[in-house]
């Protein structure tokens, strides 16, 4: 299958199967295994939009002017030199270069026709992911009531963490938010379904192609 004809597919199972996290990020037959990485990826990226959206009239300059999470700052690379800068620009950044390397063809082919992922390449999803990961965790720390209303909603963090769990994108030890809230998170759907310390961060995953 194409990569497009993949993320369609992955759409559909999104639409329908929402909260069913482990069919979703299970591998289907016949689907390449960086391909639908890839896809999932992608996808994360567009639905972290939606959360930059709800975040912006809290996550403000003035609230949360270093982009922080669990004691950790957290330095940005889309600057001449590496440097603090407020949340709300530090997930803006993330997401914007995420996207643009995923659809820089230097490094990912043509999603139309056959594809598979080159082998150095591989690289970005580890980098890509450790950023995302941040932004949840910034939301999650600093924005809870808010995460907590987007979670419910998308079950997007359940997701992303079983993803990069089964395909080995993130180490544990870089998972800060508890294991407890996505059980709660879970829980709490199925319901509605059936009715400070600073650490600094100097490690640059770049993403910017």
């Amino acid at each position: 299958d194409s990569s497009f004809a993949v993320q369609e597919y992955l759409q559909q199972l999104i639409r329908f199967k929402r909260h069913d996290v482990q069919r979703l990020v299970d591998l289907p037959e016949a689907v390449d295994r960086e391909v639908w990485q890839y896809e999932h990826l992608r996808q994360v990226c567009m639905e972290l939009s939606l959360l930059v959206v709800a975040l912006e009239n809290e996550c403000t300059k003035e609230n949360c002017p270093e982009m922080k999470a669990d004691g950790w700052l957290y330095l940005c690379a889309a600057h001449p030199s590496t440097q603090s800068c407020p949340a709300i620009d530090y997930i803006i950044h993330t997401l914007d270069g995420a996207s643009i390397l995923l659809n820089n063809s230097k490094y990912f082919p043509s999603r139309q026709g056959v594809i598979s992922i080159p082998q150095p390449s591989l690289k970005h999803f580890q980098s890509i992911a450790r950023r995302l990961y941040r932004v949840f965790a910034h939301a999650y720390f600093h924005h809870r009531e808010i995460y907590q209303t987007f979670e419910n909603e998308t079950s997007l963090y359940a997701r992303f963490l079983l993803l990069c769990q089964l395909f080995e994108l993130i180490p544990s030890n870089l998972v800060t938010i508890p294991s407890g809230s996505i059980d709660d998170d879970s829980n709490e759907q199925q319901q509605q379904d059936k009715g400070n310390g600073r650490k600094v961060d100097n490690s640059i995953d770049t993403i910017n192609p």
